[in-house]
Formats: C-alpha cells, sequence, structure tokens
C-alpha cells in the first residue's frame, strides 16, 4: 500500500526526531563523559574524547556503508547526478558542521540559538538564488515565524560573557559561515533534485562517501586517526559508544536523505530545527519545569506556523525550472517525456 504524501512527511519527521534525540544523548556520553582512572594534568581523574573529525568520519563512513547496502538489496534506477554536485554539496556540509563546532567555542549561548535556529532562512534564500525554487507567500511567513518562535523558546538570557570581543566577533563570523555553508548545501541539492531526482539512498551513498573522503586528509595529516585509534583501544567503551552513535546517525540520516529527495532541502531544515523546539518541550513537560510567558509565546508560533505550512504552505512551491506542458498532435509521446523530466 503506498503511503500518502503527508503520511511519508509525518514518518521521515519522526524518525528524524527519535533518532538525533537518542543521538544527542549517547553523544554527550561520549564527548562529555571521562574514560579510564587515569589523572590528568589539570587534576581531574580519566581522559575525555576530544577526536571531533574522526568521530566524523566514522559517521559518514558507517552512513556510506549502509546506504550502498540498500542500494544492493533494493537496486533503483542509475543516478545521473554530476559527480562535482555532490562533491560540492559534500564540502559545504562539513564546512557548516566544522564551522557550527568551532563557533560554540566563541560565542554566548543565546548567539549560537539564534544563529542555529535561523538554518531555514540562508537555505530558501539560496534555494531561490542558487536552487531555482519559488516558494508562496505563506510559506515564507511560516517559515520566518518558525524560526522567531524556536527563538523565543530556546532563547536564554546569558550572564555576561568573559569572552574578549575579538574572540565572540570571531565566533558570530563562523556561525555566519556556518549559516551561509547551509544555504549553499541546500541549493546544490536543489539543483541534484531538479537535475536528476536521485533517490534517498542514491544521495546518501554519494555525499557520505565525498565526506569520508575529503575527511581522510585532515585527521591523517594532523596525527588525529592514529590518536583516535590508541584511545578507543585503551577504552573499549568507547566503542560501545561510538557504536550507538553510529547507529541512531545512520537511521536518523537515512530520514534526512528521504526528507530531502521527496520534500526537499528547506522541508528538512525546518524538521530539524523544530526538532530541538520538540526534544526541550517533551523535557519540560514530562518533568514538570514552568515555562515563562515568552516560552508560550514561541510554542504558540511554531505550532501555528506549522499548522498552516502543512496545509497551506505547498501551494505555488515549485521549482523555477520546471519543464511547461505543451500542446502536440502526439500527446502520449510528450506527456511520456514530461514524465521522465520530472522523475
Amino acid at each position: 500500500m503506498k503511503l500518502s504524501e503527508r503520511s511519508r512527511f509525518v514518518i521521515y519527521a519522526v524518525g528524524i526526531f527519535v533518532c538525533y534525540f537518542l543521538y544527542g544523548i549517547v553523544q554527550e556520553k561520549l564527548t562529555r563523559g571521562r574514560y579510564g582512572d587515569q589523572v590528568q594534568p589539570d587534576g581531574s581523574i580519566g581522559q575525555r574524547f576530544t577526536y571531533a573529525l574522526a568521530l566524523v568520519w566514522v559517521q559518514c563512513f558507517c552512513n556510506c556503508l549502509f546506504a550502498k547496502g540498500l542500494l544492493m538489496i533494493r537496486p533503483t534506477k542509475e543516478d545521473t547526478t554530476h559527480t562535482g554536485y555532490y562533491a560540492v554539496s559534500s564540502l559545504t556540509y562539513l564546512l557548516a558542521m566544522v564551522s557550527t563546532t568551532m563557533a560554540m567555542r566563541w560565542v554566548p549561548y543565546p548567539t549560537a540559538v539564534v544563529g542555529k535556529a535561523a538554518k531555514p532562512i540562508p537555505v530558501m534564500i539560496l534555494g531561490v538564488l542558487i536552487g531555482r525554487k519559488t516558494y508562496s507567500w505563506t510559506r515564507y511567513g511560516c517559515v520566518l515565524t518558525i524560526v522567531l518562535g524556536v527563538i523565543l523558546f530556546m532563547y536564554k538570557e546569558s550572564k555576561v560573557s568573559n569572552l574578549p570581543a575579538e574572540s565572540t566577533m570571531l565566533g558570530e563570523v563562523l556561525l555566519f559561515l556556518s549559516l551561509s555553508m547551509d544555504g549553499l548545501t541546500g541549493a546544490v541539492q536543489d539543483r541534484i533534485r531538479a537535475a536528476s531526482s536521485p533517490s534517498g539512498q542514491q544521495m546518501m551513498v554519494a555525499m557520505n562517501f565525498w565526506s569520508t573522503l575529503m575527511l581522510c586528509v585532515p585527521i591523517l595529516v594532523t596525527g588525529e586517526a592514529k590518536d583516535f585509534l590508541s584511545f578507543v583501544l585503551s577504552h573499549p567503551e568507547a566503542l560501545t559508544h561510538l557504536g550507538l552513535i553510529s547507529v541512531c546517525g545512520v537511521i536518523g540520516q537515512f530520514f534526512i536523505f528521504l526528507m530531502v529527495a521527496n520534500f526537499g532541502p528547506l522541508a528538512c531544515s525546518v524538521v530539524t530545527t523544530t526538532r530541538k523546539f520538540f526534544t526541550v518541550l517533551c523535557s519540560v513537560l514530562l518533568f514538570g519545569n514552568v515555562l515563562i510567558a515568552r516560552q508560550w509565546l514561541g510554542a504558540l508560533l511554531v505550532f501555528s506556523a506549522l499548522f498552516v505550512d502543512m496545509f497551506y504552505g505547498k501551494k505555488g512551491s515549485k521549482p523555477a525550472s520546471a519543464p511547461r506542458k505543451t500542446s502536440s498532435g502526439d500527446g502520449k509521446s510528450k506527456t511520456s517525456e514530461l514524465k521522465k523530466l520530472a522523475s
């Protein structure tokens, strides 16, 4: 039985929410926990996991193998996407991830929240400029309302930061770079969908393959690969956490690429942005914490915008370069050609 478009959207969104909720919990255990009982130079007990590039490499490698396995089990039509599209998309994806990680070291919490919540905006803008997308005014309004609602809900008044102005400015530049790279990634993915419409598995294989290759250079040149292997061999319990992260990441990214392939990068960025909002909201409700008026307003804006976008936002949203139907004596032949172009 073929599921409706709305049912598939809900399934993909729930899959992303659940997988990355578990992913975040295990990732915190890995990156914030301590392994072993050795006394460190600062007097603390146990070593910390600090191999961010190696961690991303492991995830990309596992994602690539998983998607490749799915394609072997259930082959699909040949992917005719130009290799350059995947290479550029993988590069901008990695730059966005690295920039965000680095920025968190130099900006206060509120700035980071605002930056991450605004991700759908550059995705939409660059999707129009580069990906040749058009969106209805309703969708523009819904996306901006969701971003505003998430910011109002997640924002926490920060105590005065002791970071120097130069460091804070560097962090803000990195956040801007990350958002720009997110927008470019979405724009290139829109071009990929318009040009060849690959399946989610095909996009997942190609992007993770290129990401794995690109990450090989820095982790080998910096010596991080050797240190990473030494760490996991010395602390086998870290392998358990790595395995759980990889499983959650693989399934979560599988749903992400299904979302991108079927509904586009903008829909995916809106889902991943609201994921954090719903995660915190569930935590608040489960543990009986009190929401202040600003957070209730943010929640109301998010739910209202999601409801409106679900029913009205897709009207008028289409690629600007979509083929137009033409009349001809050979109607069946033309219809067949249009279907091929659209598939």
